[in-house]
């Protein structure tokens, strides 16, 4: 028995041949493999000794974090964290050894008790996380990285055994969302969750502020605050699960008002150059759906600029799937709205990567799942090397096996 009690993790999930918590963000943070459609023109992909010559490995600035180049690591939940909430020590390896990455985007991070949806994962508002989460900052830095930590709240993708004192969940509407929670006797089906009252939608914008600030003293050079893939905030943007009739409802503007309070009191409480945001406009992960996403998301970009955040991070196209589920979406349009660095994430490899970079529509690329497997995945697209595939059975829950034992390439 593994400290803690951790060593059935791996067993609730092996459990169920064929399921694995869906839509987990490690799935949105996307997968390895070549996206379906026709092989992308020769680039320097095709001429290995060519790769170091990438806008990639170039040096940037995201507001005011210098990266040592425009390779992101996307937030990767592995469901390891410990009593409380509170990263275990394995995690200062972890990230310390997918330090050449010029930003490391945390794993989503709870920013309050009841913000939790998922077993396992680590929270950022009480001093013993801020505890946990120090040695792991200070490992990232010791090796000349940077890191933020994504603040999430999942709203009604939850269940109550999640929940302090097994309450139901919250979310705009009381809407029961398809899918199952992953908690830890298993998946269990999601209930309806309970609409949020205004004060309460008012507690939840400063639980975002509170979480940035303690992110902040964990270390961390700051945040990526988490509007994408059916979450709560996502879940206030779209109409399929947001029905209100008050002023967070309804209109384009109403819809988006609950993300613009939250982005507004982070960045007062730690500033706006140390802020960042995700979104995902036409991604399905747990059951979002909006029935016009594209005006919806330009304005809600445009209104972004009002900030000068450090960052937009973009999911393009179905979370950890295709990126042309909505063949007519203009990502493009988005990126040319948002007045500040653009971090593109989806199904990338090195050849579309280096391509977004050198034709101006990105400023980053983030990658997920080829970190888990190749903790020197900068280097092994430096350098042309194969790829590492990960061990899909230690993804989620467990131990140091296939969490930090992946081997970089030999010296």
């Amino acid at each position: 028995m593994a400290p803690g009690g951790f060593a059935s993790r791996g067993t609730h999930m092996a459990a169920m041949p064929g399921h694995r918590p869906p839509y987990l963000p490690p799935a949105s943070s996307q997968i390895a493999s070549r996206p379906p459609g026709p092989r992308p023109a020769p680039s320097l992909e095709d001429d290995p000794l060519s790769n170091a010559d990438s806008p990639l490995f170039q040096p940037t600035k995201v507001g005011a974090i210098e990266l040592a180049n425009r390779i992101a690591m996307a937030p990767l939940t592995r469901s390891r964290a410990g009593a409380g909430d509170v990263p275990r020590p394995m995690a200062v390896t972890y990230y310390a050894q997918r330090a050449s990455a010029g930003l490391i985007i945390s794993e989503a991070t709870q920013v309050s008790a009841t913000a939790k949806g998922y077993a396992w994962t680590p929270g950022v508002f009480t001093d013993a996380q801020v505890e946990g989460w120090r040695p792991v900052t200070e490992a990232v830095h010791a090796k000349g990285g940077k890191i933020v930590a994504q603040l999430w709240h999942v709203g009604r993708i939850s269940h109550p055994s999640l929940q302090p004192g097994n309450a139901l969940p919250v979310a705009p509407s009381a809407i029961t969302p398809k899918g199952q929670a992953f908690t830890e006797t298993g998946f269990q089906p999601h209930p309806q969750p309970r609409a949020l009252e205004v004060d309460e939608i008012r507690q939840v914008v400063a639980d975002f502020a509170h979480a940035a600030a303690m992110a902040r003293k964990a270390g961390f050079d700051g945040v990526e605050i988490h509007g994408a893939n059916g979450y709560l905030i996502d879940q206030f943007l779209r109409d399929g699960s947001n029905h209100r009739t008050d002023e967070y409802g309804g209109s384009i503007q109403n819809r988006s008002r609950f993300l613009l309070e939250v982005v507004e009191a982070v960045t007062q409480a730690i500033g706006a150059d140390r802020t960042g945001l995700r979104l995902s406009p036409v991604t399905p992960a747990n059951d979002a759906s909006d029935s016009n996403p594209a005006p919806l998301f330009r304005y809600a970009v445009e209104q972004l600029n009002r900030f000068n955040l450090a960052f937009l991070h973009m999911v393009e196209g179905a979370t950890g799937g295709p990126r042309d589920i909505v063949p007519d979406f203009d990502f493009t349009a988005l990126r040319r709205a948002f007045h500040g660095p653009y971090i593109a994430n989806n199904g990338y490899d090195f050849a579309m990567a280096d391509a977004a970079i050198r034709e101006g529509r990105a400023d980053l690329i983030a990658f997920g799942r080829p970190f888990i497997a190749n903790p020197d995945l900068v280097e092994r697209l430096k350098t042309g090397a194969p790829l590492a595939q990960p061990d899909r059975e230690t993804l989620y829950g467990g131990g140091e096996h296939g969490y930090t034992d992946y081997p970089a390439l030999a010296a």
